[in-house]
C-alpha cells in the first residue's frame, strides 16, 4: 500500500472538464488532508455578501473599518455554509487558529472578526462561509478521474491575486495547457 502524500497547503485546480456547478473553474486551498479525508476552502467563488454585511449579522455592535467593509466574503464550499472560516497571514494567533503553513493560518473563532472590524486583524485575510470536504479516499479517486490538478499553494495567488484571476494564475503556474489535457484518465 502506498503512503498518502498530504496535500495540506496545496491548491486543487479544477480541470476545465469538471462541470459541477459549484466547482467549475474553482481553486481550493487544502487546509487538511489525511487518511480520513480532506477539507479545503474555495478561494475564488464569491458569496452574495461583503465583510460589513457578515459582521453586522454576527454582531450588531461591530463597526467595520472602511478598507475591509466592501471585501467580498467567499463561498468556501457546499458543506456547513453557515460556518465561517478565516484564512489569513500568520502575524498572530486567535482563540481557534491553526497553522497550515509558515505564512498561512485558518481561524474559526469570533475574536478574529472583531479584530478585523477594528482594523487590528491580520495583514492578509480571506473570509469564507462553508467548506469543501471529502471522505477517506474520495479526493484521491476524483484526482485519478482527472477532475483536479494539484500544485503547492502560492501565498501571492491566495491573498493578493484578484478572485476572478486566481484559477488562471494557478493554471499558468502549472506550466501546462489544461485545455489540451484529456478529460478522462488513461488506464491500461
Amino acid at each position: 500500500m502506498t503512503e498518502l502524500k498530504s496535500l495540506q497547503n496545496h491548491f486543487l485546480v479544477a480541470m476545465p472538464s469538471l462541470d459541477d456547478p459549484y466547482f467549475s473553474r474553482s481553486l481550493i486551498y487544502i487546509c487538511e488532508h489525511n487518511a480520513e479525508g480532506a477539507m479545503g476552502i474555495v478561494v475564488n467563488q464569491p458569496s452574495t455578501m461583503n465583510v460589513k454585511q457578515l459582521l453586522e449579522q454576527t454582531d450588531k455592535e461591530l463597526t467595520v473599518s472602511d478598507d475591509k467593509a466592501e471585501q467580498i466574503v467567499l463561498a468556501g464550499g457546499p458543506v456547513s455554509q453557515e460556518r465561517g472560516f478565516v484564512l489569513h497571514s500568520s502575524q498572530r494567533e486567535w482563540a481557534s487558529s491553526l497553522k497550515l503553513a509558515p505564512g498561512v493560518m485558518v481561524t474559526t473563532s469570533k475574536d478574529i472578526l472583531t479584530a478585523i472590524a477594528n482594523d487590528e486583524g491580520p495583514e492578509d485575510v480571506l473570509i469564507a462561509l462553508g467548506y469543501a470536504g471529502w471522505t477517506a479516499g474520495q479526493l484521491e479517486k476524483e484526482m485519478q478521474e482527472n477532475a483536479w490538478l494539484t500544485i503547492e499553494a502560492d501565498e501571492e495567488i491566495l491573498f493578493n491575486t484578484p478572485m476572478h484571476k486566481k484559477w488562471q494564475a494557478t493554471v499558468n503556474k502549472l506550466g501546462v495547457d489544461v485545455w489540451q489535457l484529456a478529460p478522462g484518465a488513461g488506464h491500461a
